[in-house]
């Protein structure tokens, strides 16, 4: 294998493929390559959503239709690739074998790694989460951990990525608990609201795995911790959102056995606004641990939650002062 892929770095024409490339992190991923010069395979099932605009001057990246669950289809992704980012991700079972989270982050992790040496690829990132613990008791968390495995396993070289819950405009973690501040006047926590986050933003983690792709391989870790630099309890960030919409609702602490009975009926409707992986996640602190390398190490200045915030709250005060005045 290379020793490294920076010969991609600035139009040299080497390929990196993206799984996932249509989602909240695949497409920030393939951005930021694009911009950096690499030619980008955009793998998804759904080829015809849109995928991360061109840099300026630069070629957009390759669509390529490609499903996880499917050996022919990602090995075809990969041929003759030089690089591959596995950025696909499930948080919320469904009907059927290959909507399971085992299917997703166990045996899809496993068979893109798989095919990525088979392939030659001469580096692949696998994107885990924190947290991730194959002996834990929750389904979720469990088959992150599996999935690592199988990927080590599979790909020996292979870096694993675990990000902290990740942040930004048009994302679904702070966007959503912002809304929700905003229209509730009584807040339900997770516990007592002391479970702890280190909120990590996405153009950061986007960032962190171009570097990685581009670094030699003497110089990368078998794995990399990507939190934020500040820590929260659940009840300090509920505020903080709180602050920045403008509102102060109550806080009222939710026994966790209360939002699994919850989450496990909010998944029968569509868009589930609670599922039992983010109850299982709360359940435990979300933090860089301490013992594997993270953003300082990479070079990258973490971006702070409160300008993220202070923009998704403008946003909303100015569209309630628009619907307001249209009646």
């Amino acid at each position: 294998m290379s020793d490294g892929l920076q010969e991609g770095v600035g139009g040299g024409g080497r390929v990196v493929t993206v799984f996932g490339a249509t989602g909240f992190l695949g497409r920030r991923i393939a951005a930021r390559l694009l911009g950096e010069g690499w030619v980008v395979r955009a793998a998804s099932r759904n080829p015809e959503r849109p995928g991360p605009p061109p840099a300026a001057g630069r070629r957009g990246a390759e669509p390529v239709r490609a499903d996880v669950h499917d050996e022919d289809s990602v090995a075809a992704a990969m041929a003759g690739a030089h690089g591959a980012v596995n950025a696909v991700s499930l948080y919320v079972e469904g009907v059927g074998r290959r909507a399971s989270f085992r299917s997703v982050h166990v045996d899809a992790a496993a068979r893109v790694a798989r095919c990525a040496r088979d392939a030659g690829v001469a580096r692949l990132v696998h994107v885990s989460g924190i947290g991730a613990d194959p002996a834990s008791g929750a389904a979720y968390i469990r088959a992150r951990g599996e999935g690592e495995n199988a990927v080590r396993q599979a790909f020996p070289q292979a870096t694993i990525v675990r990000p902290a819950a990740m942040f930004g405009p048009t994302d679904s973690f702070l966007t959503s608990l912002a809304r929700l501040v905003r229209a509730l006047p009584v807040f339900p926590l997770f516990g007592e609201g002391r479970t702890r986050l280190q909120p990590v933003h996405a153009e950061d983690v986007a960032e962190a795995v171009a570097r990685m792709l581009a670094a030699t391989a003497s110089d990368l870790r078998p794995c990399y911790e990507l939190g934020g630099p500040r820590i929260y309890s659940y009840a300090a960030l509920i505020r903080a959102v709180a602050d920045a919409v403008g509102v102060r609702p109550r806080l009222l602490p939710v026994p966790f056995a209360a939002w699994d009975a919850l989450a496990f009926l909010a998944e029968f409707a569509p868009g589930a606004p609670v599922t039992r992986a983010q109850v299982a996640l709360m359940r435990h602190d979300s933090i860089a641990s301490g013992q594997c390398p993270g953003l300082r190490e990479l070079g990258i200045a973490a971006r702070d939650l409160e300008s993220t915030l202070a923009a998704i709250g403008r946003g909303l005060r100015l569209s309630f002062v628009r619907g307001t005045a249209d009646h």
